[in-house]
């Protein structure tokens, strides 16, 4: 495991809290910035690097904040951190944020995307979602089914997005992470009803 560079993370956790300002969990008081900090701590936590903590840091900052984009990313961390944070965007041409393709469209091409990703994308990708799992798994126990009416997809659609990204990962990220989705994923269709 290669150390962290704290300065490079200050300056991207810098970076993120600015453009995700007065952004919250989706249907909930939680500041977004919670999730991108969560998503960099596990990144960490399997094994990735400076670069791969400062993408996750910037994972949603292509799709949901005005005006950041792959260059400007590029410009600000350099090319390696850019192309992760592309990797980690399930938006497509034309999308923007407020004013994105419908969730089914762009998690398939997501889906597809996921089978060629570098290694070093994926792990970025498998922290993001096993975060999220986590969220809605926690959620789901304390606030029951209903709370995800919050959410454009269906429980079902939930459940087959994240077994698709299960499927694709799997094999390509640190296996402790690969067994805390397949756990979170089981448990997250047990407790919606699956298809």
């Amino acid at each position: 495991m290669s150390p962290i560079d704290p300065d490079a993370l200050a300056r991207a956790l810098a970076f993120a809290a600015r453009a995700h300002a007065g952004q919250k969990r989706k249907g909930t008081e939680v500041p977004y910035l919670s999730h991108l900090l969560a998503v960099a701590a596990l990144v960490v936590e399997h094994g990735g690097d400076t670069d791969q903590a400062i993408a996750a840091l910037l994972h949603d900052s292509i799709e949901d904040c005005e005006g950041v984009t792959a260059e400007s990313l590029a410009e600000a961390f350099g090319a390696r951190v850019a192309r992760i944070v592309a990797d980690c965007t399930d938006t497509g041409p034309g999308d923007r944020p407020g004013a994105k393709s419908p969730w089914k469209e762009r998690k398939l091409r997501y889906l597809d995307h996921l089978a060629s990703a570098l290694p070093e994308s994926l792990l970025v990708s498998a922290c993001d979602k096993r975060h999220n799992l986590a969220d809605l798994v926690r959620d789901v126990r304390s606030q029951g089914k209903g709370y995800l009416s919050r959410f454009s997809a269906s429980p079902a659609e939930q459940v087959w997005y994240f077994e698709g990204v299960l499927k694709r990962v799997r094999d390509r990220v640190p296996p402790r992470l690969a067994r805390e989705i397949e756990e979170l994923a089981q448990e997250f269709r047990s407790l919606v009803g699956g298809r």
